[in-house]
């Protein structure tokens, strides 16, 4: 993990989660997802913030982009955790 002096505050997290999760596309860029957050983040911040996100399985970069993969529903967990593999 990169060593910061400053870290990005909870507010700027959920902005940049509420953004991803409410987006029409199902992949977006950082550039795309920069100019649809509400007020300016920092650079480094935000690959901070998509750095945790991923490590969090909340999100999933690939090369089209960045889309969001979380999914609280706890039957759908418990469906993939018991379910039967073809």
């Amino acid at each position: 993990m990169i060593e910061l002096e400053h870290a990005p505050n909870l507010n700027t997290v959920l902005m940049v989660e509420e953004v991803l999760k409410t987006m029409d596309e199902s992949a977006i860029t950082v550039a795309e997802l920069k100019r649809k957050l509400p007020r300016q983040v920092n650079h480094t911040m935000l690959h901070v913030i998509l750095e945790y996100l991923e490590t969090s399985n909340k999100i999933a970069v690939s090369m089209k982009g960045i889309t969001w993969i979380h999914n609280p529903n706890h039957n759908l967990r418990k469906a993939i955790t018991e379910g039967l593999e073809l």
